[in-house]
């Protein structure tokens, strides 16, 4: 037993010496070839250092007692026939456990590749949207300039500091209902000036959802698609509800307009929506919805849904 736990641990070693040392070899030989003839080759030489070591002083050598040299011998024999074997199985499993963890590897940084994609393209989704909304709505304040509205001035001062509190928030991957709603309050207030004969509003919110976690812009770009696309072609105006409600593990945000609706304006729903979609569904990973449908008897109800998720929490 002492001899072949010997055995043992000295092909275990020369199979670690052989994997590390020497650091390059030539072309033509593969490292598990060396290990596994550094297996091969251990086996007789400490068989023979054994039995030579074990020798008793006085008594002759082990190859002159015919009954050790059989013990070395099939020693030897038993070594050369398990040892080499035992290496290649060794060498399998370390390949398979080495493939295992570059796929692995693989796989991180493909994740981390993608996910590296997948906020570049919420950025420049993000940027589409800003100017899309700071020229509409400079666009709503040079109509009162042009008009010599005498409500231009007090429009323009409501504007920036409007512009002072939402342009910080733009660039953010993700931003509170609360905001959000305070954004959509700011704008409603200064469209109500500029049409305060055509357009009245009210926002209806519950306020377990404020703390809720959304993408910037979500509300402010369905309600101001609301006012540019429902309340602005109506000779009459309109009015336009806001809903934010929290049912289960769900958000449910709700803009109502009572203007011309879907079938009267022809010239649909601008690029504002579309995005929408796209950026709720790369921040929720595809798990919310927005639909927009024909209110009856006139207007439109847009419908966005998607997880209740709490403000700091993916």
């Amino acid at each position: 037993m002492l001899r072949t736990g010997t055995l043992g641990l000295a092909a275990m070693l020369a199979f670690g010496i052989f994997e590390q040392w020497p650091a390059r070899l030539p072309a033509w030989l593969a490292r598990w070839v060396l290990q596994v003839v550094g297996v091969a080759v251990s086996i007789p030489l400490v068989t023979w250092l054994i039995y030579l070591y074990s020798t008793m002083p006085g008594a002759p050598p082990f190859w002159e007692d015919k009954d050790r040299l059989e013990g070395f011998v099939s020693l030897s024999v038993l070594g050369l026939l398990v040892a080499p074997w035992i290496a290649l199985g060794a060498l399998v499993r370390q390949k398979d456990a080495l493939a295992r963890h570059q796929a692995l590897v693989f796989d991180l940084e493909r994740s981390e590749l993608e996910r590296q994609a997948l906020d570049a393209r919420l950025r420049l989704l993000q940027a589409q949207v800003t100017p899309h909304f700071l020229f509409n709505t400079l666009a709503n304040v040079q109509v009162l300039v042009d008009e010599g509205s005498p409500q231009a001035s007090m429009v323009l001062r409501n504007l920036v500091a409007y512009l002072r509190a939402a342009v910080p928030r733009l660039d953010a991957p993700a931003t509170t209902l609360a905001d959000e709603l305070e954004l959509a309050q700011a704008y409603l207030e200064l469209m109500h000036i500029r049409i305060p004969d055509r357009l009245q509003f009210g926002l209806h919110v519950d306020e377990a959802a404020r703390s809720l976690r959304c993408p910037p812009l979500t509300l402010l770009t369905l309600v101001e698609n609301a006012v540019r696309h429902g309340i602005d072609p109506s000779e009459d105006g309109g009015r336009i509800d806001v809903h934010v409600e929290r049912r289960g593990d769900r958000c449910v945000v709700r803009v109502i307009d009572t203007g011309v609706g879907l079938r009267a304006n022809r010239k649909g729903l601008g690029t504002g929506i579309a995005t929408l979609r796209e950026r709720m569904a790369m921040a929720f990973g595809g798990d919310a919805t927005l639909d927009i449908a024909a209110r009856l008897p006139r207007g439109v109800v847009a419908e966005a849904i998607f997880p209740a998720q709490e403000a700091g929490h993916a």
